[in-house]
């Protein structure tokens, strides 16, 4: 059995552990959170090191994107650096096509999901496939990364102008702590800010984008409202469904009683591709998500 590990530096509290069978071949797939400690999630890779199929790199993305550019973090750049013989992905290769393909199956099924309707996406730069299918979907999208990464209440409606914000912002952003852009290690368990944004909540039917961004400034009350987002436990479940959620959705699948991050699961098929990181390219993974058949998690929280 092959082990899949993802190093996480978000709490160790949502750790986890499945086996899971993919292409006929069984793998363990594990979440390791290191709450925080980037040292600490540098030392871990480096002991498992060559002993793993692959790493999943948590709780910190390697790029920003904005359009066909794309910003490397600094902080991320070390993380990544200490598996030297072990392929890490951070999850990228799956949100611009998995979670590309999943809004555009889920606005095919049922076009009155999105069309007409509102979108909050917390933040484009950390999954742009999503945010460039949701404007083919026919909905109103309000793009909230300045928002939701660096605190300024400057609301973005298009992808062009988003666009043109990260060009000038991203240089400087990737080189700020990780810390100051997303909630780390115990952060992540922080009562919500309630109020900062509640009317973003309010005005949108659909929200969508990283979990712990959407948690961040979470209002009481989401009803009637669908959430799109993937990394979600039974506890998160539950958070969702007492703030009166009407469906979960999530681009990954539910291994174990928990949707893992892209991450994990982009590991994964790294791990079946058998190909070095640097030859795979889009059309690999679509292919790889076409043979394994990878649904969305669908769940209906509450009822109308």
């Amino acid at each position: 059995m092959r082990r899949i590990v993802s190093v996480s530096i978000g709490s160790s509290q949502r750790d986890s552990k499945a086996v899971v069978t993919v292409c006929g071949e069984e793998f363990s797939v594990e979440r390791i959170g290191t709450d925080g400690d980037m040292q600490k999630a540098i030392a871990l890779i480096q002991e498992l090191d060559g002993k793993v199929a692959a790493f999943g790199m948590g709780g910190i993305d390697l790029y920003l994107q904005g359009g066909n550019k794309r910003y490397i973090l600094r902080e991320a750049k070390k993380i990544y650096r200490a598996a030297q013989r072990t392929p890490m992905v951070d999850g990228s290769g799956l949100k611009n096509t998995l979670e590309r393909r999943t809004i555009l199956n889920l606005a095919r099924e049922n076009r009155a999901m999105f069309q007409g309707k509102r979108v909050l996406l917390t933040c484009a730069v950390d999954r742009f496939g999503m945010a460039e299918a949701l404007r083919e979907t026919g909905s109103e999208v309000l793009y909230g990364d300045l928002m939701f990464a660096l605190g300024i209440p400057w609301p973005i409606y298009k992808l062009k102008a988003l666009e043109t914000v990260v060009s000038v912002l991203a240089p400087l952003a990737v080189q700020l702590p990780f810390t100051w852009l997303y909630p780390t290690g115990s952060k992540q368990e922080d009562a919500p800010d309630k109020e900062k944004y509640a009317k973003y909540y309010a005005w949108a039917d659909v929200i969508a984008g990283d979990y712990h961004m959407i948690r961040k400034y979470m209002p009481d009350d989401l009803n009637g409202k669908i959430i799109i987002t993937n990394t979600i436990t039974s506890a998160d479940v539950a958070f969702l469904r007492e703030r009166h959620v009407r469906e979960l959705i999530t681009t990954t699948p539910n291994i174990g009683g928990r949707s893992f991050g892209t991450n994990v699961m982009e590991a994964l098929i790294v791990a079946l591709l058998e190909k070095p990181l640097t030859e795979i390219r889009p059309e690999d993974y679509n292919r790889m998500l076409d043979r394994i058949g990878f649904a969305p998690r669908r769940e209906m929280l509450n009822a109308v």
